[in-house]
C-alpha cells in the first residue's frame, strides 16, 4: 500500500475488486458469482513508516489499514512502528495487533459490506482510478503482454520514477511527512529495537546441522534431483517440493536449486 491520501487508498482497493470481476467474467467466462468476488490482502505501507517521531508511525499504520478495511480487504497485516529502525519488537507487534483488533471490535467500520458505497466522492475517485487502470492494461497489452513489458522495463520504469517523483516531492516539502519535513520534535529518543540473542543463532545453527546429518542422504539426493527436472520442465511443481520437504531438504537448499533452473531476476534501474 502506497503512501496516499485515505480516500484515494479506499477507492484503489474498490477500483481492483470491480476490475477483478469484469476480467474473471468478460475474459475467462466465470458464471458463478463466487469465483467473481475479488478477495485480497492488505499488508499497510513499510514505506510510509519514518525514523523519526516513531509514534507517529501507529497513526499512519491505522489510517492505511481503515482504508483496507473500508476498501473491503479480507486479510490485513498491519506494520509495526519500529520497522523502520530494525526487526519488530514484541511490543511493537501486540500493538500493531491491538490497531487491527480496534478497528475490527471498536470502530463499527466492519458491520456493513461498503460503508462508503454511494459517496459522490468515493465512487468518483473509484471510476477515475478503474479508467487509469484500465488504461495501464490496455498500454501492456499493446506492448505484448506482461511479460514482454517486463523484459523492456515498463512496470520497474513506472515504479522507480513514482519512487523519484514521491521523494523530490518529500524533499522539496510539497509533500508532507510529520516529523521529517515539517512539525519536527525538538526533542526525540530512540525506542529500544530487536536484538537477536547470539545464543539463539548459535542453536539454530546447531539444529540446522544435526538435520543435514541425521537425514538419508539418498532420499534427499533423489528429491532435489526430481526438484530440478521438475523446475526445468513445466509440470506441477508443488509435489516434488513437498517431497523435498519430507526429505528434510532446507529452505536455502531448495531456493539455491531453484535458482539454478530459473536463473536470479535482477530489477532494471532505469531513473
Amino acid at each position: 500500500m502506497e503512501h496516499q491520501e485515505l480516500f484515494e487508498e479506499v477507492a484503489k482497493f474498490r477500483a481492483a475488486r470491480r476490475m477483478w470481476a469484469r476480467i474473471v467474467r468478460d475474459r475467462f467466462g466465470a458464471a458463478n458469482p463466487r469465483s467473481m468476488a475479488c478477495r485480497f490482502h492488505v499488508q499497510t505501507a513499510g514505506s510510509s513508516l519514518t525514523a523519526q517521531s516513531v509514534d507517529n508511525n501507529v497513526v499512519r499504520t491505522t489510517l492505511q489499514a481503515l482504508a483496507a478495511v473500508l476498501g473491503g480487504a479480507q486479510s490485513l497485516h498491519t506494520n509495526s512502528r519500529d520497522e523502520a529502525l530494525a526487526l519488530p519488537t514484541e511490543d511493537a507487534v501486540r500493538l500493531a495487533l491491538r490497531t487491527q483488533q480496534i478497528l475490527a471490535y471498536e470502530a463499527g467500520v466492519t458491520e456493513t459490506p461498503d460503508p462508503l458505497a454511494g459517496s459522490y466522492y468515493v465512487e468518483s475517485l473509484t471510476d477515475e482510478l478503474e479508467a487509469a487502470a484500465n488504461a495501464y492494461l490496455d498500454e501492456i497489452e499493446a506492448m505484448g503482454g506482461t511479460l514482454a513489458a517486463l523484459e523492456g522495463g515498463f512496470q520497474q520504469r513506472q515504479i522507480q520514477e513514482t519512487a523519484y517523483r514521491t521523494q523530490r516531492a518529500i524533499d522539496a516539502g510539497d509533500q508532507v511527512v510529520v516529523g521529517v519535513n515539517r512539525f519536527r520534535d525538538e526533542a526525540t529518543t530512540t525506542p529500544p529495537t530487536q536484538k537477536i540473542d547470539p545464543e539463539g543463532e548459535r542453536r539454530q545453527v546447531e539444529g540446522l546441522r544435526r538435520v543435514r546429518a541425521g537425514r538419508d542422504p539418498a532420499a534427499w539426493e533423489g528429491a532435489m534431483r526430481r526438484l530440478d527436472d521438475v523446475a526445468r520442465g513445466s509440470d506441477n511443481l508443488l509435489p516434488p517440493l513437498i517431497e523435498a520437504v519430507g526429505a528434510y531438504a532446507t529452505v536455502g537448499e531448495i531456493a539455491d536449486h531453484l535458482r539454478d533452473a530459473w536463473g536470479v531476476h535482477r530489477e532494471l534501474i532505469t531513473v
